[in-house]
């Protein structure tokens, strides 16, 4: 398609006004929305073109149109609903007092929490298929919720090892959760990634143990 989701133009502007919208017109522009999410959690993005998504909804191409402007709008607004909620619910996650044990189980859980909704899978899927149109607000987007978990990871290894591995404790958080949200979407039941979840932490408090000058340190010249 030449405009994705995430694509840098919207050739149309949605005719909904912006501005004192009413509660029912509110309601049904949240119903489409959910809707879009369920199609491609359920039958993956090439499923959610705009007539199966008005279907679905049991609304007309024109109520979607006048509430988004056009398809792209209205995946751009379930990504842009997505990433509101998982910067919110990443912004309420704290390390709480613990052994570090207890604080990484409860970091991943609550990550995981926020990471494996449906909204958030669903908006995943667009943003992988759309990658090549990406606004850059969207990479924005990314950015905070890249320093929302390397913040999360400076308040776990506060007072234990050196702040320059935040960062990757942040990244590999990304990494490992979005990857388990990649296998459900890839397999058509319900996986059970308690073990991974398992891994994960494991390794987290294993480096979390790790003395700064127990790292491995490339030989130096000489």
């Amino acid at each position: 398609m030449t405009s994705g989701a995430t694509g840098r133009r919207r050739s149309i502007a949605p005719t909904r006004p912006t501005s004192g919208a009413q509660a029912r017109a509110e309601r049904t522009r949240a119903m489409i929305m959910e809707e879009t999410v369920r199609c491609v959690v359920e039958e993956g993005f090439a499923a959610a073109s705009a007539k199966h998504i008005a279907e679905r909804a049991g609304v007309t191409w024109g109520v979607i149109q006048y509430h988004f402007g056009d398809r792209d709008g209205l995946l751009a607004a379930v990504v842009d609903s997505s990433f509101e909620e998982l910067r919110t619910r990443m912004a309420a996650v704290g390390i709480a007092p613990g052994s570090p044990r207890d604080q990484v189980s409860a970091l991943v859980e609550a990550a995981w929490a926020a990471f494996s909704t449906p909204a958030s899978r669903a908006s995943l899927e667009i943003l992988v298929a759309t990658r090549a149109n990406r606004l850059a607000e969207t990479s924005g987007q990314l950015a905070l919720m890249a320093a929302e978990l390397a913040r999360l990871g400076r308040d776990l290894i506060a007072h234990r090892r050196h702040h320059t591995d935040a960062q990757a404790i942040g990244d590999l958080l990304w990494a490992a959760l979005r990857g388990l949200v990649f296998i459900q979407m890839v397999v058509d039941e319900p996986v059970d990634t308690a073990r991974e979840r398992a891994a994960l932490i494991d390794l987290l408090v294993a480096r979390l143990d790790t003395h700064p000058s127990d790292a491995v340190h490339p030989p130096t010249e000489g």
